[in-house]
């Protein structure tokens, strides 16, 4: 699963990079240490069919749910089940959309200890999962919330954990939204071994009130 994150780029760089129109209210990075129900920056496809960055709340609410704590915290969604998943099937087929990252956390267990890594791509660029949105709505109250589509570990990844994001290159994109037909199923994939690296950080990040680039510093005296 991925259940942390870090997003350190601007922006309006990103606006630039995925050629999307930035909203208003955008959270302003960086963010070291990106927690469930924060509002987080996706790109989508807007209703004129431009690209547009847009702030939602990371953790999926099926439209069923009377409140956002009605039922689990839905911050992922397997791509093995995702299409038969009441919760999840109309927004993968509908609504999908793009989460750039810097980079994501996962530990590992040294008997009771909970031991933090930092992953990220290899060659450092913006890590871009894969994701489904859904705009909830009960009474007055109306929240646009996503969650991040996970699907089972490369070889890179499974000295961690068993699951990873699905992550897409730039030319996937174009298919995960919808603009380039359809197909987007045969995206949901483990990325090749050769895209990431990871390295030991510092156990402090463990609390979700940590903050700092420090966060993701590589631990001194961290052995593999």
């Amino acid at each position: 699963m991925c259940g942390r994150f870090v997003i350190t780029h601007p922006n309006d760089a990103m606006a630039q990079l995925f050629g999307a129109a930035p909203d208003n209210d955008l959270p302003e990075p960086p963010d070291y240490n990106v927690c469930p129900t924060a509002r987080i920056v996706v790109v989508r496809a807007g209703p004129d069919g431009r690209r547009r960055l847009s702030a939602l709340r990371w953790g999926f609410l099926p439209s069923w749910y009377d409140s956002p704590s009605n039922g689990p915290l839905l911050i992922n969604a397997r791509a093995e089940t995702i299409a038969d998943k009441p919760a999840f099937r109309e927004a993968v087929r509908n609504r999908r959309c793009l989460i750039p990252t810097t980079g994501f956390y996962e530990w590992t267990r040294d008997g009771d200890v909970r031991l933090p890594w930092f992953i990220r791509r290899r060659d450092a660029a913006p890590l871009v999962m894969a994701g489904i949105w859904q705009s909830w709505a009960h009474e007055a109250e109306r929240i646009e919330t996503c969650a991040i589509v996970t699907c089972a570990a490369n070889e890179t990844m499974a000295q961690v954990h068993h699951r990873m994001p699905v992550i897409l290159g730039a030319v996937d994109w174009p298919l995960w939204l919808g603009e380039a037909g359809h197909g987007a199923a045969r995206l949901m994939r483990p990325a090749p071994d050769d895209t990431l690296e990871m390295w030991r950080v510092d156990p402090m990040v463990n609390s979700n009130r940590a903050s700092g680039s420090n966060l993701i510093a590589p631990m001194a005296d961290a052995s593999d």
